[in-house]
């Protein structure tokens, strides 16, 4: 696997390879120190598995960074990091094209748990985004005893048991991911109607009508993919 970890911190970009070398074998962590840096790193290394991006960044912002690595990337998911874990600014990373939210904040037992969700075709979220107030994460977080990850869904749940089927489910996966109907018509090879058919179904099936709202239920209830 290879990731590309984009934060303007060395040390912290240090931490996160050291987290992340256990759980991805073999793994490879290309770093940069700014949007810029990574925008150039991806068009150098196109062959990347995931970016983590840090929101406060110099120069270009995190956010217009990862709007744009979707649409030059848009294959590429992307998961953003950022010291503040408020729900506007984690609605804001996922509006961008975020598939998920790690905040800077969290022990590296949470780092390190999501990490292992985000690389087990998972979708991390902090709790501010499920719960109402401005500061709800920032509550939930000091609930729990020190070191103890913040808890996902007793059992990740697969796409199936929502009552989809293979094809819908990767759909889905893509959807999540932030890639156009048109990347997913090609990717999967399937019309554009057939595609528009199943991404109407996996909303439904969701009871969402919009890509952020799918990311945020799909979060919700653990949903885990079988891909290869």
């Amino acid at each position: 696997m290879n990731v590309l970890l984009i934060d303007d911190h060395a040390l912290f970009r240090e931490g996160i390879a050291l987290l992340l070398r256990p759980l991805a074998q073999p793994l490879t962590v290309w770093e940069a120190g700014s949007c810029e840096e990574g925008l150039a790193q991806l068009a150098r290394q196109p062959a990347i598995d995931l970016v983590l991006i840090d929101l406060a960044l110099p120069g270009m912002s995190g956010l217009d960074g990862i709007a744009l690595i979707r649409e030059r990337h848009p294959g590429t998911p992307v998961v953003a990091l950022s010291s503040a874990d408020d729900k506007d600014t984690v609605l804001r990373a996922l509006d961008a094209g975020a598939m998920g939210f790690i905040p800077k904040s969290s022990t590296s037992a949470v780092f390190g748990g999501a990490l292992q969700l985000i690389l087990a075709r998972g979708i991390y979220l902090p709790p501010s985004v499920f719960l109402a107030g401005r500061h709800a994460g920032a509550e939930r977080h000091a609930a729990l005893p020190p070191g103890e990850p913040v808890p996902a869904p007793a059992r990740g749940r697969h796409p199936e048991e929502l009552g989809l089927t293979p094809r819908q489910a990767e759909v889905l996966y893509l959807i999540l991911q932030g890639k156009p109907a048109k990347l997913i018509c090609r990717e999967l090879d399937l019309a554009p109607g057939t595609v528009k058919s199943h991404t109407s179904a996996v909303l439904r099936a969701l009871n969402v009508t919009t890509r952020t709202q799918a990311v945020i239920a799909a979060g919700k209830l653990g949903l885990r993919f079988d891909r290869p």
